[in-house]
């Protein structure tokens, strides 16, 4: 390993230099999509062109598909005013909507009685662990299972879906809103006819074009197969963390998850703790959800999955894609397993071992 490694994938994943090449281009193209002329034509031919790229790789041939500034504002344009149910392991952008009252069981499997007026994450940022989507789900959050899984929105059988680019290698800043053909739904914001009137506002066509760039970039990795090699690397990594690392719980083990995410607990190392010894070890890792990481609080994800505050606030994520490489999965296996042993040290010499249970 040579310099530093950056395995929170799910919280930004690096830009594709197809994206940057994309936004670079359209620096040089003049005009605003709403004008009639021909720079005008030129720069809505840009987004048209983008607003294609997305569908096609999101499997969403006649649905439309509506730029936002990213999920949250997604996830607002869907779910505003609509009576909503979920589960507490659901991101905060959807949650903030919801009535968060759904049942989830100890991997963070949600049970749907409703499926019209639930809405429901594909793969949790957090753990993993996927979802079966019933039939008819009224809004699907597609964000972190986008370019990683084999999916397709007119598959799914939701009434909506919402993606940011960012966390497939496109910019940040931009995002979209993919609704079943026949729907529609109250603009947030409010001006001019944009988006089909969904969404008012000049468009980001820079953001815009990296999107589309970055999401036909990530569909062709996912047909190519790289990413089942990124799942051979996460096994392997939860094969070396467990034969090194007595006592942590693997979280979503053996059940389907993302082929790039690895969530455990430490019992008695705080998550932050971890996070920051693995910083000065030149592993950039996660202790939860990017939105709430800088809090100092245990996970409401693993609080709603069963496990109690002193375990949801002993949490790290591990998340990467092919550009990582085998040879940093291992590095970090090895750091991690050093760094956890001296922990497990100091807790033995303050009387406090670290708990033995490998359940999960």
């Amino acid at each position: 390993m040579s310099g530093r490694v950056y395995l929170d994938w799910n919280a930004s994943a690096p830009l594709r230099p197809e994206a940057r090449d994309a936004m670079i281009a359209a620096m040089d193209v003049t005009g605003n999509a709403s004008s009639i002329h021909g720079e005008g034509r030129a720069v809505r031919g840009l987004i048209e062109k983008a607003r294609a790229q997305v569908s096609d790789a999101l499997g969403a041939a006649g649905a439309d598909i509506v730029f936002t500034s990213g999920a949250t504002e997604a996830a607002a344009l869907a779910c505003a005013g609509r009576d909503l149910h979920c589960a507490a392991v659901e991101h905060d952008a959807v949650s903030a909507w919801c009535h968060a009252d759904l049942p989830v069981d100890a991997q963070g499997h949600v049970s749907v009685s409703d499926p019209a007026h639930t809405a429901l994450q594909l793969a949790n940022s957090e753990t993993g662990v996927v979802q079966k989507l019933p039939e008819g789900i009224a809004v699907c959050d597609a964000t972190q299972a986008f370019g990683k899984l084999p999916m397709a929105f007119n598959w799914l059988g939701a009434d909506m879906a919402m993606v940011s680019a960012h966390k497939l290698g496109g910019p940040k800043g931009i995002g979209a809103l993919a609704l079943r053909q026949g729907l529609d739904v109250t603009a947030g914001i409010k001006g001019g006819g944009q988006e089909m009137g969904r969404r008012a506002g000049t468009e980001n066509v820079l953001g815009i074009v990296g999107f589309g760039a970055a999401a036909e970039a990530a569909a062709r990795d996912l047909a190519n197969g790289l990413w089942q090699e990124v799942a051979e690397w996460r096994l392997m990594l939860e094969q070396a963390l467990e034969a090194e690392c007595e006592g942590i719980i693997l979280l979503g083990k053996d059940h389907q998850r993302l082929p790039n995410t690895l969530s455990l607990i430490a019992p008695g190392w705080k998550g932050e703790t971890q996070v920051m010894a693995m910083d000065l070890a030149g592993f950039a890792v996660s202790a939860g959800s990017a939105c709430s990481s800088g809090k100092v609080s245990a996970s409401r994800v693993l609080l709603a999955m069963g496990y109690d505050a002193a375990q949801a606030g002993s949490a790290l994520r591990v998340s990467f894609g092919p550009e990582t490489g085998r040879e940093n999965v291992l590095s970090f296996a090895k750091a991690y397993a050093k760094a956890y042993g001296r922990a497990q040290n100091r807790q033995k010499q303050a009387g406090l071992a670290l708990p033995k249970n490998k359940t999960g």
